[in-house]
């Protein structure tokens, strides 16, 4: 195998690969990416056995061919090179190395041979559909930050993606750790009907967003009940989905949120973000004080003191206080769009509502804690 390459083209197409690779794994092989080399364009693939990622680049291939090599290596190498470089890599049948040249720069990586390179299974992925490149962002961003890092409820570790039938279908994101809970609807594309609801590992999402940075258009989605694709320009991501059940949802979504508070979203996130200041890193904890056309915020720490902060709102139901984490309510924050926010609550132990007031498509639920 022997090709050349622009180190810009080369370095895009490696980050997005080798950030699939484990740092830690001990079968040598999934340290490695396989580099295959024909017909004027280098392939690159990554897999950790759960996830596969297959990205093709422009090359100029004078022999191709195909070896693995160590991905985070060949990845940090490439970074270091200046900029404008031309890479050549050359790999000989008979030695278990592979030469990469620039410039005055010349390496030599170990490597291992294409056939022990693992291959996930072909499945058939009866439904197909497509998803403009900015909906799947949408999709992603405002459900993502939700997604439990707690491994025992593993069902909970990914976005649950599905169709919920009415007299207009919708495709719906969900993610949800038991403290928050995020929703997105968007209108059902053509193919999506019938689909079973799957569970998208965190992983698999993180990798698709960065995927989703440098893509216009449209992404092709296939899916079946054990994996999903993600195709792109030029690349394609395949993923094995969580086997579990994703919880009742909508039971959790409060429907009688009658005390309405609306603010000016700008100025609620900073204020939380000012009064948290205070707050204890273990807690977090920031108070909500609803009074007519008023709502303060107090936080106070045995540690460091308290802080508190006053801002108009628009509110007419009886005066209130309720508790929340302050970073799950800057989580969402982060998500709003539109000039305001509404907020409903039944009481300060129920669920209460989040809806950004210029995005109808987004809910976000937020359970109160005791301060």
């Amino acid at each position: 195998m022997k090709l050349t390459i622009e180190r810009a083209a080369l370095l895009r197409s490696l980050g997005h690969v080798q950030s699939v690779v484990e740092r830690r794994t001990t079968i040598p092989i999934l340290s490695n990416m396989l580099l295959e080399a024909a017909d004027g364009r280098l392939n690159l693939t990554a897999t950790d056995l759960d996830l596969a990622v297959v990205e093709s680049v422009v090359a100029d291939v004078s022999a191709p061919g195909a070896i693995t090599t160590p991905a985070h290596t060949l990845y940090d190498i490439v970074r270091k090179l200046p900029d404008g470089s031309q890479v050549e890599l050359e790999y000989r049948g008979g030695e278990q190395r592979l030469t990469l040249s620039a410039g005055r720069s010349r390496f030599v990586l170990a490597c291992l041979p294409r056939e022990d390179f693992p291959v996930m299974a072909e499945d058939a992925l009866p439904h197909r559909f497509s998803l403009p490149v900015g909906d799947l962002k949408k999709l992603i961003d405002k459900t993502r930050f939700a997604i439990s890092t707690e491994e025992t409820r593993f069902y909970l570790n990914g976005i649950y993606l599905h169709v919920a039938d009415g007299a207009e279908p919708l495709l719906v994101g969900v993610a949800t750790d038991g403290h928050r809970l995020a929703r997105v609807r968007l209108p059902m594309p053509m193919g999506a009907a019938g689909m079973p609801g799957v569970i998208v590992p965190r992983k698999t999402i993180q990798e698709v967003r960065k995927l989703l940075d440098e893509a216009d258009g449209t992404v092709q989605v296939g899916l079946s009940d054990s994996k999903i694709r993600f195709e792109f320009a030029d690349a394609v991501l395949t993923s094995k989905l969580i086997d579990g059940t994703f919880p009742d949802y909508v039971r959790v979504i409060p429907t009688n949120n009658d005390r309405l508070l609306e603010v000016d979203a700008k100025l609620f996130a900073e204020a939380i973000d000012r009064v948290s200041t205070i707050s204890s890193e273990k807690s977090r904890a920031v108070k909500l004080i609803i009074d007519t056309d008023k709502v303060t915020l107090a936080v106070n720490s045995p540690d460091s003191g308290s802080a508190t902060e006053e801002l108009a709102a628009g509110y007419s139901s009886e005066a209130m206080e309720i508790g929340f984490n302050a970073r799950y309510v800057l989580d969402i924050m982060g998500q709003v769009e539109g000039d305001t926010v509404h907020v409903s609550f039944a009481d300060a132990a129920a669920p209460t509502l989040v809806q950004d007031g210029g995005d109808d498509t987004a809910l976000y639920v937020l359970m109160p804690m005791r301060v």
